[in-house]
């Protein structure tokens, strides 16, 4: 029960972060990655096409090694999650572990697709300016805000021993 809602969960995070990036590029008339394009909707908010091809914030940016601890580390992670989400009793968790699988999933398949990650909400304030992301990172944060929530607030009584007779001779 738990396994599919959470797969839901990374299902529907996913689609929404490549239907919005999906969105973008057109917006910008854009059919990949390529220069940076901006539109200014706020004074605090803008709209950018802005390709990550790093890690994470440009860390090892266009590099084959980059791109390949890229990969490892999001299959890796997926495949971890998936085990963990098989074995998860709690409908709050298992909603976290699916934000952040789908965050994942969306942010490999522009890697796969596009070379990079599409990034396109961009806040700042003043001289302040947050690094631009977009849903899948979201997503990710808003998942693992979920489990440290859980892990820390939502705790679960352990199993309780039943004096050594739930142990099978």
């Amino acid at each position: 029960m738990m396994l599919g809602r959470g797969l839901a969960v990374a299902a529907i995070a996913a689609a929404l972060d490549q239907a919005s990036k999906f969105w973008l590029l057109q917006h910008f008339g854009a059919t990949g990655c390529g220069a940076l394009r901006e539109q200014t909707l706020t004074p605090y908010f803008q709209l950018v096409l802005a390709c990550n091809r790093g890690i994470s914030f440009g860390l090892l940016s266009g590099t084959a090694i980059g791109d390949a601890i890229f990969a490892t580390t999001a299959v890796v992670v997926i495949v971890g999650l998936l085990l963990w989400l098989s074995r998860v009793r709690g409908g709050f968790l298992a909603i976290g572990i699916g934000l952040v699988m789908g965050g994942a999933i969306g942010n490999v398949a522009d890697r796969l697709r596009l070379g990079a990650v599409v990034d396109f909400l961009y806040f700042h304030a003043g001289s302040w300016y947050w690094p631009a992301f977009n849903v899948a990172d979201s997503a990710i944060c808003l998942g693992v805000a979920a489990m440290l929530i859980d892990g820390l607030w939502l705790r679960h009584a352990p199993p309780q021993s039943n004096r050594g007779k739930d142990i099978v001779p």
